[in-house]
């Protein structure tokens, strides 16, 4: 990689690709590397550790989200912002569930792509004050990605961590999908509420299965709150 900023990897198995993410993400202030497979990714990761990875999900030797996948298991945390001709509510919550953290279909537009690593980046860089978050019986360590209920820890995805960590930051206040989509998502998937509903739906069975009340409350045609103990609903 060139001298610059944030260093990112684009994984893609089309030269053409490559060669327009590289050539706009480095006129954006971007390093950048480039590969065209799986096996060169990780490589990639092991050797550079990018800021962020453009990755797409069909490669020739293994799917984009096995890639994700075994990144995340080693340990690599940075964001991965996903490239796919696939644009189901399914398939995007796979590739969610893997550790993808964005989500692109093609054709996509230059000038989306960079805005929207640069929308991550400013997020996932910012250092946050406090690295552990307490709301009622629930603490959550920004740092370790570990969360429990009364000292007894609690298994979650990367999105349902996310989708937990704004709860947290907003206690007792009411979240509109579209506000949840914003902030856990980063942008709109296309109007696609219903992967909002889903994760709600994910994150508060692992929640009720360590308390007496639900935490999360549902206000029909509002949104969603986490609701602290004792307080009204």
């Amino acid at each position: 990689m060139t001298d610059g900023g944030p260093k990112i990897l684009v994984v893609d198995d089309e030269p053409n690709i490559r060669e327009l993410l590289s050539t706009s993400l480095r006129f954006a202030g971007f390093m950048v590397r480039t590969v065209g497979n799986g096996a060169g990714a990780i490589a990639a990761v092991i050797d550079e550790e990018p800021d962020l990875i453009v990755l797409d999900v069909m490669l020739p030797d293994m799917s984009g989200f096995g890639v994700t996948k075994r990144l995340r298991a080693s340990g690599y945390a940075s964001p991965i912002l996903f490239l796919t001709a696939k644009d189901t509510t399914d398939d995007k919550i796979e590739g969610l569930n893997a550790g993808g953290d964005d989500y692109v279909t093609k054709p996509f537009s230059l000038d989306e792509i960079v805005a929207r690593i640069k929308a991550i980046l400013r997020r996932t860089m910012h250092s946050e004050e406090e690295a552990v978050i307490r709301v009622g019986e629930l603490t959550m360590d920004q740092d370790t990605h570990e969360v429990f209920i009364n000292d007894e820890p609690i298994d979650l995805s990367p999105t349902e961590f996310k989708l937990l960590r704004y709860l947290m930051l907003n206690p007792n206040r009411v979240l509109s999908k579209a506000q949840i989509l914003d902030h856990v998502w980063e942008y709109d998937f296309n109007g696609d509420a219903g992967i909002v509903e889903s994760y709600i739906s994910y994150l508060r069975r692992k929640l009720d299965a360590h308390t007496s009340e639900s935490l999360i409350q549902t206000k029909r045609g509002f949104g969603y709150m986490l609701k602290l103990p004792g307080s009204k609903a």
